[in-house]
């Protein structure tokens, strides 16, 4: 029989991850333990985040190096959902449609491929605190905000998150009130989400992204748009805090790789 707090858990790992020089792989499966390089060794982060989620039944996102994502967690039970195009967080989400709706669970996880850090204990709260939430954003108050998108909140509530693009050019007092930032972590009611799922595939950003050396206009999907039609439809979204920057760190270039290592070193 199925329980009532059963939840589910879809990892976004499609990306190529440029900014990570000289490694031709997928940034999940680069090691916390370092070998003869940073890029080689042991502990993928993918496993470290499949160690922390909840049980229940998880999906991973891919499209870069995709056969050895597969490879690496072949024998983890785990459901793989090919994002054909690079379109965004949102499209990743679109490319679980199928498992988001087949599956039997009442909660769902939302979480990044190159994030290892984020504690069991914190997932727990987020599903927890879904209680009278539709949605719930996981934040972090970061030393520097640099180029992270920022919570909009009213009260307990998120009403959207604004890009760095947007508040950038608010007044220096706006921008002090926008104190918290967001992880790209969420958890959402399965009875909330998926109807938002059929309205954010119907619409589209055009972006220019620089491709093979060339400018060009491409569609993305926003994951953090679902935030703002459910607010403005009346559903409640809210956040917790993660406790400290480090927790939700997103290994994204070397120096963030080093930085993840001696995080992951000192702990074990």
């Amino acid at each position: 029989m199925e329980t009532k707090t059963k939840t589910a858990s879809v990892i976004l790992a499609a990306g190529r991850g440029s900014r990570m020089k000289e490694f031709e792989g997928n940034k999940t499966l680069l090691p916390l333990l370092a070998g003869r390089t940073p890029y080689q060794g042991r502990s993928p982060i993918l496993m470290e985040i499949l160690d922390s989620l909840p049980a229940g039944p998880k999906a991973v996102v891919i499209n870069h190096k995709k056969e050895a994502v597969k490879k690496a967690a072949r024998d983890l039970g785990l459901t793989y959902c090919e994002q054909p195009v690079l379109n965004g967080t949102g499209g990743g989400l679109l490319a679980a449609q199928a498992f988001l709706k087949d599956q039997k669970y009442n909660q769902l996880i939302i979480t990044m491929g190159d994030v290892p850090f984020v504690k069991k204990g914190t997932y727990v709260e987020l599903v927890n605190s879904l209680y009278d939430m539709s949605l719930v954003v996981l934040g972090f108050r970061p030393q520097s905000k640099k180029q992270y998108g920022v919570l909009d909140i009213d009260g307990p509530h998120v009403r959207r998150i604004i890009e760095w693009k947007y508040w950038k050019s608010y007044p220096e007092e706006k921008q002090q009130t926008l104190a918290i930032c967001n992880s790209g972590i969420y958890a959402a009611k399965k009875g909330a989400l998926l109807p938002y799922l059929s309205i954010l595939a119907s619409r589209p950003h055009r972006v220019k992204k620089e491709i093979d050396g060339k400018l060009e206009e491409v569609e993305e999907f926003f994951l953090t748009d679902i935030i703002e039609y459910m607010h403005k439809d009346g559903l409640p979204v809210g956040y917790i805090i993660a406790e400290n920057e480090e927790e939700v760190m997103g290994i994204d270039d070397l120096d963030a790789l080093l930085r993840a290592q001696e995080i992951f070193m000192a702990g074990n």
